[in-house]
C-alpha cells in the first residue's frame, strides 16, 4: 500500500458502501462539531466583554427589568428582601442570555460520546469484510485482508477525528462558561444592590 493510498480521500474511495456511509456520517459531524465549536467561542468571548463594559447592550434589558423590578414596593418586604427578589430577576434574564451564548454546547457533548461508536462500527464492518474476503478467496495473505483492515482503521480514524476535538472543546468551553455563569450571578448580586441602593 503506497503512501498516497493512506489519505483521507484514498482511503474513503477504497471503502465499500457501509464503510463510506460510516465515514460520510462522521465527516458532517467533525464539521458540526467545529461549527459548534466557532458558535460557542463567539459567544463566549461576546459575553465576556458585555460583562467588562460599565453599560453593555447586550445586557441592557435584563439591567431594565432589573431596574423595574426594584421600584417594585411590596407590602412589609424589608430592603434585603428586595434586593433578593431584585438579585432573583436578574439572575433569571443573566441566566436566559448565557444559554443563548453557549449556543450548541451541549451538542458537542453528543459529538463526542456518539462519534467513537460510530466509527466503531464502521472498525467492526470492516473486519468482518476481511473474514469474508479470507473465506471467499481461502487465502490469508495481506492482499487478502488489507482493504478491509484499511477500511477498519479509517473508520476509527474518522470517529476519534470528530470525538476528540468535540470531548477537548465540550470540557473547556463548559468550564469557561461556569466560570462565566459565575460572575454574571455576581454581577446580578451587585447590580440589584446598586437599584436597591437608589432613592425611590
Amino acid at each position: 500500500m503506497d503512501a498516497l493510498s493512506l489519505s483521507p480521500l484514498a482511503l474513503f474511495l477504497q471503502a465499500g458502501l457501509v464503510g463510506k456511509i460510516v465515514m460520510v456520517v462522521l465527516g458532517l459531524a467533525s464539521i458540526w462539531c467545529w461549527l459548534l465549536i466557532v458558535e460557542s467561542l463567539f459567544g463566549l468571548t461576546r459575553l465576556s466583554g458585555a460583562l467588562r463594559a460599565p453599560q453593555s447592550p447586550l445586557l441592557a434589558a435584563s439591567d431594565v427589568d432589573g431596574y423595574n423590578e426594584s421600584k417594585i414596593r411590596l407590602a412589609g418586604e424589608t430592603v434585603s428582601e428586595r434586593r433578593a427578589r431584585v438579585a432573583e430577576k436578574l439572575t433569571r434574564g443573566h441566566v436566559e442570555i448565557l444559554m443563548k451564548a453557549e449556543g450548541g454546547l451541549a451538542n458537542l457533548a453528543v459529538i463526542s460520546s456518539v462519534a467513537p461508536f460510530i466509527g466503531l462500527f464502521g472498525t467492526v464492518w470492516g473486519i468482518m469484510a476481511s473474514f469474508v474476503g479470507i473465506a471467499a478467496a481461502r487465502d490469508t495473505s495481506l492482499a487478502v485482508v488489507a482493504p478491509g483492515i484499511a477500511e477498519a482503521l479509517a473508520a476509527t480514524a474518522y470517529g476519534l477525528a470528530a470525538a476528540i476535538p468535540a470531548s477537548i472543546a465540550y470540557n473547556r468551553l463548559g468550564a469557561a462558561f461556569s466560570r462565566l455563569g459565575q460572575r454574571m450571578i455576581h454581577r446580578a448580586a451587585d447590580r440589584a444592590a446598586d437599584f436597591c441602593r437608589d432613592p425611590g
